[in-house]
Formats: C-alpha cells, sequence, structure tokens
C-alpha cells in the first residue's frame, strides 16, 4: 500500500505542477463553460481527469475507472458503483472556486472496491497539504499521522452547503441551528471541508448533494481521523447507494448532536 500511496501521490503532484497550477488565474474565456447553470467546467478539469485516468489505469491494471467528467458526459459511467475495484477521480474539486481566481480547490482521488473506499488521497496544489488514508491504517496529512479534533467553540461551528437546498429547507436549517450551532461559511471545496473537520477548524458539515467523487475521499480521511461520516438517519455512506444528505463531524457526539439539532 505504502507504494502505491506514493505513486498516486507522484502523479496528483504533477498534475498540479504541470496542469493545473500553470493555467491559475490564467483561463481564457474561452477555457470555461457551465455544464448547468452555477456549476462551471475548465479545460483544466477535462486535461486533469484525461491524464489522471491513464496513469491511474496502468497502476493497477483491470480497474475501472469512473472520473466526474466522464459521467458528465455519459451517466452510465456511474452504473454498478457498489461492484467490483474501481477508481473514483475529481480532476479539480472546487472548480467554481479555481474558476474565479481564488483558493481553495484540490484533486482528489479513492480507490474503492464493492462500494468500500479502501484507500483515499486530497491533494491542495496551492500550498502541497496531502491528506491520505487506507482503511484501517489511519489519516495522515504527509507523513504525519492525524486525529480529529473538536475546535472547542462555545457552540460547535458547523458549515452547512446549503446552496443545493429548497429555499425553505435553508430558513428551516438556519432556525433550527439558532442558539445551537454557531454557522460558519463553507469553503466549496470538498477537499478543504473534510480537513478542516478533522483539524479542529470545524466541528461539523452539513452535505445535501453527495456524489461519490466529492464524498468518499473525505468521508475514509475522516473515518480513519476518528470522526462520523453518515447519512442523517445515521445509515452508513455506501459508494453505489443513493442517497441524499449527509453530516460530517469531528466527534460522534458531535454528529449525534448535529443529527439531532438539524434532523430531529
Amino acid at each position: 500500500m505504502h507504494r502505491l500511496y506514493e505513486d498516486v501521490a507522484a502523479l496528483m503532484r504533477e498534475v498540479g505542477a504541470r496542469i493545473m497550477m500553470p493555467r491559475y488565474r490564467l483561463l481564457r474565456a474561452e477555457d470555461i463553460r457551465e455544464k448547468t447553470p452555477g456549476d462551471p467546467v475548465t479545460i483544466v478539469d477535462h486535461e486533469s481527469e484525461a491524464f489522471l485516468s491513464e496513469r491511474l489505469a496502468a497502476l493497477l491494471p483491470g480497474t475501472r475507472i469512473v472520473g466526474e467528467e466522464a459521467a458528465a458526459a455519459d451517466p452510465a459511467v456511474l452504473e454498478g458503483l457498489g461492484e467490483g475495484s474501481l477508481w473514483l477521480i475529481d480532476p479539480l474539486d472546487g472548480t467554481k472556486n479555481f474558476s474565479e481566481g481564488h483558493p481553495p480547490f484540490a484533486i482528489m482521488i479513492a480507490l474503492v472496491h464493492d462500494g468500500e473506499c479502501e484507500a483515499s488521497w486530497m491533494l491542495d496544489p496551492v500550498s502541497g497539504r496531502l491528506c491520505h488514508a487506507a482503511r484501517g491504517r489511519g489519516a495522515f496529512i504527509g507523513s504525519e499521522r492525524v486525529a480529529a479534533r473538536a475546535s472547542g467553540g462555545a457552540l460547535p461551528l458547523t458549515a452547512a452547503a446549503v446552496y443545493f437546498m429548497t429555499e425553505e429547507r435553508r430558513a428551516d436549517i438556519a432556525a433550527r441551528a439558532s442558539g445551537r450551532l454557531a454557522l460558519v461559511d463553507i469553503p466549496r471545496c470538498a477537499g478543504e471541508q473534510y480537513p478542516r473537520l478533522v483539524l479542529g477548524e470545524n466541528d461539523i458539515a452539513l452535505f445535501e448533494r453527495t456524489l461519490p467523487w466529492d464524498h468518499a475521499p473525505g468521508a475514509l480521511f475522516l473515518e480513519e481521523a476518528g470522526g462520523r461520516i453518515a447519512r442523517p438517519d445515521g445509515s452508513p455512506y455506501r459508494i453505489g447507494v443513493p442517497g441524499r444528505g449527509m453530516i460530517g463531524a469531528a466527534t460522534s457526539a458531535l454528529w449525534e448532536e448535529a443529527a439531532r439539532i438539524l434532523f430531529g
């Protein structure tokens, strides 16, 4: 596993250095388009995914490749996600941030077997921070093993991704949180949000949309650091199993508190 970790990390750093950072804040208008209103995709997304898809396929021959942009072009790519071994690729997490010329953004990869994430990598190309985890072996930032910790704030610091919710649901979340949870800004980048839960910067994160490439890498990292990630009803997050909404928290006690307040 250590050799695989090194090989994947090297590929991600190469993408950051050769494809991503040379275009950071230098995108032309023709380099950006919208997949859906408010959801941009750039030439960097496509080139990063093409590079990683080819190289990851060579690392573990026979392992299926599922990339965000390939799935956007052909939803059939998502069929059977819970079966067999596959690489999940988010070639540029936080595309909107990148396209607007500011951090955070990330490259994220997960190795999945029969619906369970076995290993994951999240690289911040600006700072060089690499968060990674392997099932049963812990969570790491670089070579340092990390354990999730609470912020210690008077109220739990809660990042709620409300932009995919209805106006009614947004108002409900705000009302439920009032005086019980401290709502804080979200980074619009899962590759930054999950580390914040581990590093004591946020206590809780509420997600509405749970696309596999957005959440498989960070969910394993959080769990291996001792935090908890689950659907609002407490059922586990599994790739390939449909569901909407998810709560991540630095501790199990914080997870229970969030579920009680926001969904009780």
